[in-house]
C-alpha cells in the first residue's frame, strides 16, 4: 500500500533498517555550547569521544515544527504519513511534529498524517516501526495500522541498564551528591520508560553481575511466552557488551526475532558508553 513511515533519530535505526523498512528520519540535534549538530551527522564513537575530551557537556534539542513541516511537505501529497515519535515524556519532538502537521494542514487540508507518541525511545521505537512495516507489507488498511500502533504502545516495555552514571550526573538528570554516593557504593541503576514515557528508576542494584542478572530476569517477569515476540536491543558504542547480554538472553528465552543497533548521539548523551537498552511487548500494559 502507499504509505510513508517516518521517525526521528531517537529511534536509533541503522541505515540498513531505514532502507529495509523505507523510513524517513527527521534528525534531532545535539549542542556543544554554541555548536549545533544534526545527530545523524555524528557517529556515536566520535560523539562520546568529544564528551570525554571537553568540559562542555552537550544538550539535545528536538526538530523544530518547521523541520517536520518540511519533511511532511516533501512527501507526495497523495501518500499518507505515519510518524513514530520519541516519547513526549522526554522530548518536545512529538508536540513539534503535531505543530508541523497543523502548519501543513492549514495549506493542504487533504493531507493524511498520523503521529504516534511511542512513550519510548531507541529499541522501543524500532519495534513499533517494524510492526508498522509488517502491517504495511500485508496491505493492512491505514486506519487499522494506526489503531494497532496506538494500542500496542501501552504494552511496550523499554528498560535499560547503564555502565556509568557520569552522563546522567553531568547532564543534570541525576543529583550530583546522590550520583556520587551511588558510584561509591557501586550501585547500578536499572531504568525504564514509565506509563507517561518518562525515565524512571526501576531498580537499584549493587554490583555489575547482580545488575546484569536482574536485567535479564526482568524479561520473564513481563512475558510468559517469548516464542512469538520480537526483541530489540541497542548498545552505547560497546558491541562486545551487547553480545554478552544477547548471549544471556538467548540462553534463557526464545524470541522469534531479535533486532540490534547502536544508540545514536541523542540517546548516548544521557545513557553514555556501554548502556544497554532493551524493548519488548509485555503481556500486560504499563
Amino acid at each position: 500500500m502507499k504509505l510513508q513511515l517516518m521517525t526521528d533519530s531517537g529511534a536509533d535505526l541503522t541505515k540498513a533498517l531505514q532502507e529495509k523498512w523505507d523510513v524517513n528520519i527527521i534528525s534531532l540535534f545535539v549542542l556543544f555550547g554554541s555548536e549545533q549538530f544534526k545527530s545523524e551527522s555524528l557517529t556515536t564513537h566520535d560523539f562520546l569521544a568529544r564528551i570525554t575530551n571537553t568540559k562542555t557537556f552537550p544538550s539535545s534539542s528536538a526538530p523544530s515544527p518547521q523541520d517536520y513541516y518540511d519533511a511532511f511537505v516533501a512527501t507526495p501529497a497523495d501518500t499518507p504519513i505515519v510518524l513514530v515519535s520519541v516519547s513526549s515524556g522526554v522530548s518536545a519532538s512529538y508536540n513539534h511534529a503535531l505543530m508541523g502537521k497543523t502548519m501543513l494542514l492549514e495549506k493542504e487540508p487533504n493531507r493524511i498524517i498520523h503521529i504516534i507518541d511511542s512513550k519510548a525511545a531507541s529499541s522501543g521505537m524500532m519495534l513499533l516501526l517494524e510492526l508498522a512495516h509488517e502491517l504495511k507489507e500485508k496491505d493492512t488498511p491505514l486506519e487499522k495500522i494506526v489503531e494497532t500502533l496506538n494500542n500496542r504502545v501501552p504494552y511496550l516495555r523499554t528498560i535499560f541498564v547503564l555502565e556509568t552514571l557520569d552522563n546522567l550526573i553531568r547532564g543534570g538528570r541525576l543529583d550530583k551528591v546522590k550520583g556520587t554516593v551511588a558510584k561509591t557504593l557501586n550501585v547500578k541503576l536499572i531504568l525504564h520508560a514509565s506509563h507517561e514515557g518518562k525515565i524512571e528508576v526501576l531498580e537499584k542494584v549493587r554490583g555489575t553481575k547482580k545488575a546484569t542478572r536482574r536485567f535479564v530476569e526482568t524479561i520473564g517477569e513481563y512475558i510468559q511466552d517469548t516464542k512469538d515476540k520480537t526483541f530489540g536491543l541497542t548498545h552505547g558504542n560497546d558491541p562486545s557488551r551487547c553480545e554478552q547480554f544477547l548471549s544471556l538472553i538467548k540462553e534463557r528465552y526464545q524470541f522469534k526475532k531479535i533486532i540490534t543497533a547502536e544508540t545514536g548521539p541523542v540517546i548516548s548523551a544521557h545513557a553514555g558508553q556501554g548502556a544497554i537498552v532493551m524493548s519488548f511487548f509485555s503481556d500486560k500494559a504499563r
